[in-house]
């Protein structure tokens, strides 16, 4: 089933149009399924935008491997999805930058859609200041926080707007007892393991206290990483108080995200990283925590100036729609499949890849929220074609679980005060290199701190550690990118 076949000869050997005048598209896919979908929703699609359209599926498991093969043998397909990760891919990243694929920066301005693709995203998409793709467009920042609200009932405190009033908060669920059992069996803020730490609570920290996203640039043009600023070492001051409070979880440091949403679900945590997951964890906690209820919260402040920021990951963009220049060979060629993405953003085409058809896979209840009745034929016929979309943002349906749609309305709330990481669109070899090899050197320093084995002369050890063994010339490597891209 996920064979990759040589779909490239589509392009190369035959006529790109059928007989009656329809597109013929071949697509190198990822796939976030167990199965492909149906044809359901395909043979609409394909009326839709006067198209034919042949799948070529890679499982997300094995897509870089699948990805790497495809490129050394020349089989691509007329569209290649490549998500954001594997754009930092050094195969990918070489192929992009040799010209395998089409430099569509002056092409988009002609379509409807494409035409409306915000600049921030365009550029963050580029690499050298070449597009070569469609940015596939995503929220600005879906980070923030889940809170159990009938714990904030029980002992008469309001959501948190403040640093300390969250601190408060986290103090209050682990030593006040807040779901009235008579046990000392709560904490504040359930975490996980910081292998990725832009998914952890001290990440949303960072941005509370004013931060930059992964690093900074001055009007001079120079870059400074994160944590090598007063507002990373704020936050990390922020952690170490609520670990060793105890308003942290004790067990953080080896916690997975399923093991965190667990201990949420079972009442054991009562402030959850991940705002986005509100309605599963509603989910896990039925029959566990039937009386909980919960508010997502985006807006903490550091109580000083009464600003609001939020990290931002791929500052909007999720990935690219390339075009290899193997099997499409000419402008006429590249124009058709640009009109195709930008008929996929149109809005009835992007519910069908969202929900389906209206009355067969969802219908629309008097409030204007989505039902869907029957879930396993959407997962069959709908589910696996919702990661092909171009965008994210262009159409959402209402959820009809209120503090679902809350949190939605909340992340496009984010894009007022999202931070942007200024590296996105550069290169750096040596971070190419060696980049995430050395980030572990911070990392494991940042857990150290938290968990007060290490003090602030042992954090700045580490961060020289860093720039020594290839941080300092990463940062002159994205200062000469930033520079290239300002001519």
């Amino acid at each position: 089933m996920f064979v990759l076949t040589a779909c490239g000869n589509s392009s190369n050997n035959q006529s790109t149009e059928t007989k009656d005048g329809k597109t013929k598209i071949t697509w190198l896919n990822i796939l976030h399924t167990p199965s492909p979908p149906t044809d359901t929703i395909v043979d609409l699609i394909e009326e839709k935008t006067n198209t034919e359209l042949t799948f070529n599926w890679i499982p997300d498991a094995s897509k870089e491997e699948r990805l790497t093969t495809a490129l050394a043998s020349n089989e691509l397909g007329d569209i290649v999805t490549l998500q954001i990760a594997m754009l930092k891919n050094s195969s990918v990243r070489n192929a992009l930058k040799s010209g395998v694929f089409w430099d569509v920066s002056n092409y988009l301005s002609d379509y409807k859609n494409l035409s409306k693709i915000s600049e921030d995203r365009i550029n963050a998409a580029k690499i050298d200041g070449a597009l070569y793709g469609v940015p596939v467009q995503k929220d600005y920042a879906r980070a923030g926080l889940v809170i159990r609200k009938d714990w904030l009932d029980n002992l008469g405190l309001e959501v948190p707007t403040t640093l300390e009033e969250l601190y408060e908060v986290a103090k209050q669920f682990t030593e006040n007892d807040p779901d009235g059992n008579g046990v000392d069996d709560t904490v504040g803020f359930g975490d996980r393991a910081p292998s990725d730490i832009r998914y952890t609570s001290f990440k949303l920290f960072t941005s509370y206290f004013g931060a930059p996203n992964g690093w900074s640039v001055d009007e001079n043009g120079k870059f400074t990483p994160e944590f090598d600023t007063k507002e990373y070492m704020k936050a990390l001051n922020y952690s170490r108080e609520l670990y060793k409070n105890g308003y942290l979880s004790q067990d953080f440091a080896v916690t997975q995200k399923t093991d965190q949403q667990e201990q949420f679900a079972q009442g054991k945590t009562g402030i959850y990283t991940g705002m986005i997951d509100i309605k599963n964890l509603k989910t896990m906690g039925r029959g566990i925590q039937d009386e909980m209820k919960l508010v997502p919260v985006n807006k903490i402040s550091d109580g000083k100036d009464g600003k609001y920021h939020v990290w931002s990951e791929g500052n909007g963009v999720g990935g690219l729609l390339a075009f290899p220049k193997s099997s499409v060979k000419d402008e006429a060629h590249l124009k058709k499949l640009l009109q195709f993405v930008d008929d996929l953003l149109e809005e009835d085409v992007y519910k069908l890849m969202t929900g389906g058809v209206e009355g067969k896979h969802y219908e629309i209840q008097e409030d204007g929220a989505i039902k869907y009745i029957d879930m396993d034929l959407w997962q069959q016929d709908v589910q696996p074609l919702s990661s092909s979309r171009p965008s994210e943002i262009t159409f959402s349906f209402k959820d009809a679980d209120p503090e679902k749609e809350l949190a939605n309305q909340l992340v496009k709330e984010n894009a007022d005060f999202a931070v942007l990481d200024p590296t996105v669109p550069l290169d750096s070899e040596k971070n190419n290199e060696v980049g995430s090899e050395i980030e572990k050197i911070v990392i494991d320093a940042t857990v150290q701190y938290i968990m007060g084995q290490i003090d602030e002369a042992g954090f700045k050890k580490a961060v020289a550690e860093w720039k020594a063994q290839g941080g300092d010339q990463i940062t002159k490597e994205y200062e000469a990118a930033y520079k290239a891209a300002q001519k």
